[in-house]
């Protein structure tokens, strides 16, 4: 510390009596204890999320989308995990585009899928579980609107 700053700031600790700044330093360091105790819920940056948390997360989510870009950010937040969400989610998600009526984003969120799985059978599985969700909206396939042999 340079001496003129040590200048300014000692007259200012003689004016301060010693038991109110032994008591403000007390005050500041129970703080610091408390808020360390609080930190600790799902509001920490650090606080790892479940699977089911997420799940849970993202239905919500889709859920209350009104418009186009509220589909795609949720949908583009939901694949940038190192996850394939669940098909809760993307039921959810698919209700959420026919809710906005954004069929080529309905179509999209299967091309995710499929970026997303490791193999070709999980991809399967989520198709054969989506079926259903995909008759009832009318959801096509890219692959089967554009197969891989015409150009």
């Amino acid at each position: 510390m340079s001496l003129l700053r040590c200048a300014r700031i000692a007259p200012l600790r003689r004016t301060i009596p010693s038991s109110l700044r032994l008591s403000a330093r007390r005050g500041f360091a129970l703080q610091g204890r408390r808020l360390a105790a609080a930190d600790i819920d799902a509001h920490d940056p650090h606080h790892e999320e479940s699977f089911e948390e997420f799940t849970a997360r993202y239905e919500k989510e889709f859920e209350s989308v009104q418009d186009v870009f509220e589909l795609q950010r949720n949908l583009n937040n939901a694949f940038a995990y190192d996850l394939v969400p669940s098909p809760s989610v993307i039921i959810a998600a698919l209700r959420a585009a026919r809710r906005v009526n954004d069929y080529p984003t309905a179509v999209r969120v299967f091309e995710g899928i499929k970026a997303k799985v490791e193999n070709k059978g999980q991809y399967d599985e989520y198709l054969r579980e989506l079926e259903g969700i995909r008759s009832e909206l009318g959801v096509n396939l890219k692959e089967s609107m554009f197969p891989e042999g015409q150009a």
